[in-house]
């Protein structure tokens, strides 16, 4: 992936992501992390494959898992 495609793929997913908060208002704090987390580690799992598909959704799932026990108690 060169490197024009692959700021174009992270710009998108860093908008997709803030719109995506902006509808998290009556989230409880535990679904908001899992949220975050799961869009961060897709960012981080597109970024490390180079935009492949399934390190996009193993990056949302780990990230997502993560995000989920951040703070349980």
């Amino acid at each position: 992936m060169n490197n024009t495609k692959r700021k174009s793929l992270i710009f998108l997913a860093l908008l997709i992501l803030a719109l995506s908060a902006s509808g998290c208002g009556s989230m409880s704090t535990r679904g908001k992390s899992t949220a975050a987390g799961a869009g961060i580690g897709a960012i981080g799992g597109a970024i490390l494959t180079g935009g492949s598909a399934l390190g996009t959704v193993g990056g949302a799932a780990v990230g997502g898992i993560v995000g989920n026990q951040v703070n349980k108690k």
